[in-house]
């Protein structure tokens, strides 16, 4: 071994120097960054500042990928967004304005302390142990039975992608704990159900927001109704969110030929053998305190412990939207209680508990106990919205468009679009962000490029559903934070076991794609 060898060896051969040396490679990135941030200014055009303004989201990424740890990724993601973006004080220019929004509040109250709470309420009147044995006797027989049974869940509870993963995690993780399926299959499930099902059934608000993107851009969408209906039709060319499901499905009954990913088939293994739903040196995302049983003596848990609350935050979720929806006629401005089911089902929860004796102070431990065992998950869902802050200050997606655009063929334009989505999406961790970018551009320049409906609905799709892609697999998106938040999952564990088989779908899909322009334009 040469001398040369011999220095490589000794300095990248050993994992704790390997952290050194990357670690002050990032150190030094950003220390460069302030130096030039600070005396020169990174020029900035366009919206953007080129090269740099890819940095914050790829390093956090990158980071995040190499040490899986979320929380120190991401804050250095921050902080090199802010020396770029020229607001070095990140804590005024970034966490506060982040943090501090109403649409924030909303997570922290509704997904975190809420079903944290909830789930915690569980722990002292064993509500959810209830559910699943009553629901391994009814329903399910095994773990397919089980992954099938978390299918349909999230088929049913296909309101979006935040409140799809809370809803349908907090619901089928007690039966797939019972029958042994991994926390990885059980976030993939939970995930690839979420917001893929909330744009093949959109009986929600998603095509009202994109209604709104489109509208003005073509004589078309002179009117939101315009949006909302071309939306619609376009649902049977959304390939990715159907491959997603199907794939979901068979991989529910075992019946795909093979499974993609290494790590995943090491978790199937490992869980069917009687091995732990996850891995040695897993991190799970929900704390002891969601999953450690604190029933009292004399309490007896029935199912009306479980259906209560379930039944209150569906009820005032879904009936509600419904009237209004489909039956008053407000199709722009249906009632979505969503806050509100999840603070009822708390309050029935509690109710129902001490009404079966439960003292007070007993269930407000056990709420007290789901809040502390979602801590983790709202740090890195804090640190996650943030960046998403930081990416919009030095023009992340408006760069990749910008490079991405000249590469553009006509003739595949829409697989180009859903490439540039998924890219966007999965940088800055938001699919609605990125329908919000590329939207406005995307529908001129499709009907620029071949002045045809069927055309504009291939580009259409195909912008939904390479969003919804690289939302779902990016490490700092709420939704994925929130499946393995619901489900117990270690989130490197789940972005790691999920994306190979999310990449087949949209393979897949943009292959689809290209088959129909080739075809049929």
């Amino acid at each position: 071994m040469t001398q040369t060898e011999n220095y490589i060896q000794s300095r990248f051969g050993d994992a704790k120097n390997r952290r050194r040396i990357y670690t002050g490679f990032f150190i030094a990135l950003i220390i460069a960054g302030f130096y030039l941030g600070y005396y020169d200014k990174f020029p900035e055009q366009d919206g953007h500042y080129g090269l740099w303004s890819i940095m914050p989201p790829l390093v956090a990424i990158v980071l995040a990928f190499w040490t899986r740890e979320v929380v120190s990724a991401l804050f250095i993601g921050i902080c090199l967004g802010g020396v770029i973006s020229g607001e070095v004080n990140i804590v005024q220019g970034f966490l506060i304005p982040s943090i501090g929004t109403e649409s924030f509040a909303l997570i922290l109250l509704v997904y975190l302390w809420a079903l944290g709470g909830l789930i915690g309420i569980w722990t002292r009147t064993g509500g959810a142990e209830v559910f699943a044995t009553w629901a391994s006797k009814k329903m399910v027989r095994g773990p397919k039975s089980a992954k099938f049974f978390t299918w349909f869940m999230g088929l049913i509870f296909h309101q979006g992608g935040t409140i799809s993963t809370v809803l349908t995690g907090a619901t089928v993780r007690p039966v797939s704990d019972k029958h042994k399926v991994s926390h990885e299959e059980l976030a993939y499930m939970v995930d690839s159900t979420a917001s893929p099902a909330a744009t093949l059934i959109p009986f929600n608000v998603w095509p009202f927001y994109v209604s709104g993107l489109v509208v003005g851009t073509l004589p078309i969408f002179s009117d939101p109704m315009d949006g909302v209906i071309f939306f619609f039709d376009a649902i049977k060319y959304n390939f990715y969110a159907i491959f997603a499901i199907f794939i979901t499905l068979l991989f529910a009954w075992d019946k795909l030929p093979w499974v993609p990913g290494k790590k995943m088939r090491a978790a199937i293994k490992r869980a069917r053998e009687g091995g732990p739903l996850d891995h040695s040196n897993a991190t799970p995302m929900a704390a002891a305190e969601l999953t450690q049983k604190k029933i009292p003596e004399d309490y007896n848990p029935g199912l009306i412990d479980f259906f209560g609350p379930i039944g209150a935050l569906l009820g005032v979720a879904i009936i509600p939207f419904a009237v209004t929806y489909f039956f008053l006629g407000h199709r722009e401005d249906p009632t979505l209680l969503i806050a509100e089911a999840f603070v009822l089902a708390v309050l029935v929860g509690l109710g129902i508990a001490m009404a079966k004796g439960m003292k007070l102070q007993e269930a407000i431990d056990g709420f007290i106990d789901g809040c502390k065992g979602v801590t983790i998950g709202a740090i890195i869902l804090a640190l996650a919205v943030t960046l998403k802050s930081v990416a919009d200050a030095v023009g992340t997606a408006p760069y990749v468009v910008s490079i991405l655009g000249d590469l553009v063929m006509p003739a595949f334009l829409p697989g180009v679009l859903m490439v540039l989505c998924m890219i966007i999406a999965f940088s800055t961790g938001t699919s609605w962000g990125t329908y919000a970018v590329v939207f406005p551009v995307a529908v001129p320049l499709a009907w620029a490029v071949v002045p045809d409906p069927f055309f504009l609905t291939l580009c259409f799709s195909a912008v939904i559903g390479g969003a919804v892609f690289g939302d779902q697999c990016s490490p700092i998106s709420d939704t994925t934070i929130l499946s393995s938040l619901s489900t117990g999952c270690d989130l490197m564990d789940h972005v790691t076991t999920q994306f190979p088989l999310a990449l087949v779908a949209g393979i897949l899909a943009v292959i689809s794609y290209a088959l129909m322009v080739i075809l049929f334009v």
